[in-house]
């Protein structure tokens, strides 16, 4: 059945800001949801009787749900509308975040956590695809900026915010707090963000074939490629900055969180017109910043300077990633590709983190830039030879919903929501 159009919520060029907006503050409340822990371990140790360490576990915790829950999750939710499944996973991060305001067991504690990783596994697999849908293909970029900025606030603000919540009025306050806003934000995407139609049993594309379409494969390596190097300094900033001799780690990171803002706001400028050179050229700044990091890092000045570096190119890159990864997909089928990136995502982090820990321990601080370098090479290659199906020069996607040529189209992109069957029909055609 006709549903309506994928940019019915657009009107004489103007995003649909009051939905896109929603999705934003649901990316900043997962995100909040996913770290505040990190900055409560001694608050939060005492209470609950245990180790500053096991609080650490809260944000392990949370990652390991996240990856083990993102796939299988969002596969067995696909056949439900995508508006109730948004905000029913708010309302899981609304329970999550009582129970721990509330709990004085640690095993409790846990479980909240657990529940509140699997809850913010499927709400990253929904919030890329549900703000493509909500726009033509040629504003999609900026409409995925506008969604994961929440990420940055967050980051450069949120969490901070939140410890600072936390001292004033304890940290029980400030994850009550969090519910609280959780619910609000669920009656916010209940009003404001357009709803669309699950996918019928008999018109699903296969998992597997989603996963095996020209490009699927490009961007999540990227993916995977770009967090490992990633992680492996962001993780281990505090001892990169000591072996530095600059004691202020928390200056370094406000920096980086700044930075990313600027980064952030250039990828909603280019994602749509220079999107393959774009990200191209953030993953040069980001080698060349690596690069530096190791001779340059005594040199304070120099140090803060590679590291707002690192900020805007790091910033940038998953709104132009996640951008190659819808169009790679389409649309309609975005919420399944999102959560194999989810997926990847969180390996990286593990990963980065693994590897990170292992060059500190057997080579030392100094050796951490070396170690980050070759996996951000590897995403600059893989971007550079990806120009066929996973980074065009042109995106195709944007050539075909406009209704010009450009020659043989990778992918689905489905212009009504709903139109499950002759989406179908053209992703058998591309599988023979």
């Amino acid at each position: 059945m006709t549903v309506t159009s994928t940019s019915f919520q657009v009107r004489d060029g103007a995003l649909p800001w009051p939905g896109l907006l929603a999705l934003s503050c649901a990316a900043f409340t997962a995100v909040m949801t996913e770290l505040l822990p990190a900055g409560l371990l001694p608050a939060m140790a005492r209470p609950l009787g245990v180790a500053e360490s096991r609080i650490g576990f809260l944000v392990t915790a949370y990652a390991a749900a996240s990856f083990l829950a993102a796939f299988p999750v969002t596969a067995a939710l696909r056949g439900l509308p995508r508006r109730p499944v948004l905000y029913g996973a708010l309302l899981g991060f609304a329970v999550s975040d009582a129970l721990v305001a509330l709990s004085s067991s640690y095993p409790l504690t846990c479980a909240a956590r657990l529940l509140a990783g699997a809850t913010g596994g499927t709400l990253w697999a929904m919030l890329v695809g549900h703000a493509a849908r909500m726009v033509p293909a040629e504003r999609r970029g900026r409409a995925i900026a506008i969604v994961l900025a929440g990420i940055t606030l967050a980051l450069a603000l949120g969490v901070p915010a939140g410890t600072a919540l936390a001292g004033a009025v304890g940290w029980r306050a400030a994850f009550g707090a969090l519910a609280g806003f959780a619910v609000l934000l669920a009656g916010w995407v209940r009003l404001r963000v357009p709803d669309f139609p699950g996918e019928p049993a008999h018109a699903r594309v296969p998992l597997a074939r989603v996963a095996r379409r020209p490009g699927i494969r490009p961007v999540l390596s990227v993916t995977l490629f770009l967090l490992l190097g990633h992680q492996v300094m962001y993780t281990y900033a505090a001892p990169f900055a000591e072996h530095a001799g600059f004691g202020r780690t928390g200056l370094l990171l406000a920096v980086f969180g700044g930075a990313t803002v600027a980064g952030i706001w250039v990828a909603g400028v280019l994602a749509d017109r220079r999107l393959r050179g774009t990200l191209l050229a953030a993953l040069a700044l980001l080698a060349g910043v690596l690069a530096a990091l190791g001779p340059a890092a005594v040199v304070h000045p120099l140090l803060l300077g590679a590291v707002a570096l690192w900020g805007v190119a790091f910033g940038g890159a998953p709104t132009l990633i996640q951008t190659a990864l819808v169009d790679a997909s389409g649309p309609a089928d975005a919420d399944v590709a999102t959560s194999l990136q989810t997926t990847v995502y969180n390996a990286g982090i593990a990963a980065g983190s693994l590897t990170g820990g292992v060059a500190l321990d057997t080579l030392g601080a100094g050796a951490l830039p070396w170690t980050a370098l070759p996996p951000v090479l590897l995403a600059l290659t893989t971007v550079a030879v990806g120009r066929r199906h996973a980074f065009p020069s042109a995106r195709r996607a944007v050539a075909r919903e406009a209704g010009t040529s450009a020659g043989p189209v990778p992918v689905a992109v489905a212009r009504v929501a709903g139109d499950h069957d002759a989406r179908r029909s053209v992703a058998d055609g591309e599988g023979r």
